[in-house]
């Protein structure tokens, strides 16, 4: 990790409209919104880039921040828009996205791999002709674990319950503090701190939920 080049543009990914403000699926945007509010920082509409972008002021240079407002599956067309404008390389990219193979209160990061059926993933790598980017995957659970009568498209478009949504709140706290390092290119630190949320602590427990009122929407 010592040689990859530091992230220049961070996507939050998510699905726009109020009705999925809360949902698990807008993990990214949740991400972005706790960021631009420690920063102080406003988001603006940007048609050119099918989204809503805000720049970052880092000790290291500026980070420009992505929502894209495309919907989940169509999130390409944001990243590569903006990456092509700015002339940003997949490798300088973190896209902070819900994962369902992490459960709630844990993350990971990685460069690259499979899209483990994320649709906006799936879009992203497409639209840039590569997997290759950075990805920081925030532990959403899945349903066969906690819900097994729910399905995965209703699971992530539904709210979490109160113990999930506090432990998806403090990985979020704690991935703040890796913007800077993440701009600074120091992957190691970061791997550091994120590292700590690769597992629950064994006196936590993950409850399993009720089923919850999901909005219509593709993925």
């Amino acid at each position: 990790m010592a040689n990859e080049k530091p992230i220049a543009l961070i996507v939050g990914l998510g699905n726009p409209g109020d009705e999925y403000r809360d949902t698990r699926h807008n993990v990214g945007w949740h991400f972005l919104d706790a960021l631009a509010r420690e920063k102080n920082l406003r988001f603006t509409d940007e048609s050119k880039f099918f989204g809503q972008t805000a720049r970052l002021h880092t000790p290291s240079g500026e980070v420009w921040l992505l929502k894209p407002t495309t919907y989940m599956n169509r999130s390409g067309s944001a990243v590569q828009a903006m990456a092509a404008y700015y002339k940003i390389a997949p490798e300088e990219i973190l896209v902070v996205h819900d994962e369902l193979d992490l459960v709630p209160g844990t993350m990971k990061m990685k460069k690259g791999g499979g899209n483990a059926g994320h649709n906006g993933l799936k879009d992203i790598a497409a639209r840039l002709s590569t997997p290759e980017f950075w990805r920081l995957r925030i532990g959403i659970g899945h349903p066969r674990q906690f819900c097994p009568q729910q399905q995965v498209y209703d699971w992530v478009l539904g709210r979490p319950s109160a113990e999930h949504e506090e432990g998806i709140a403090k990985c979020l706290e704690a991935a703040l503090r890796t913007v800077d390092n993440f701009a600074a290119g120091n992957f190691e630190r970061v791997k550091r701190t994120v590292g700590k949320f690769a597992t629950l602590p064994k006196s936590e427990t993950t409850p399993a939920v009720k089923p919850a009122e999901k909005p219509s929407l593709t993925l």
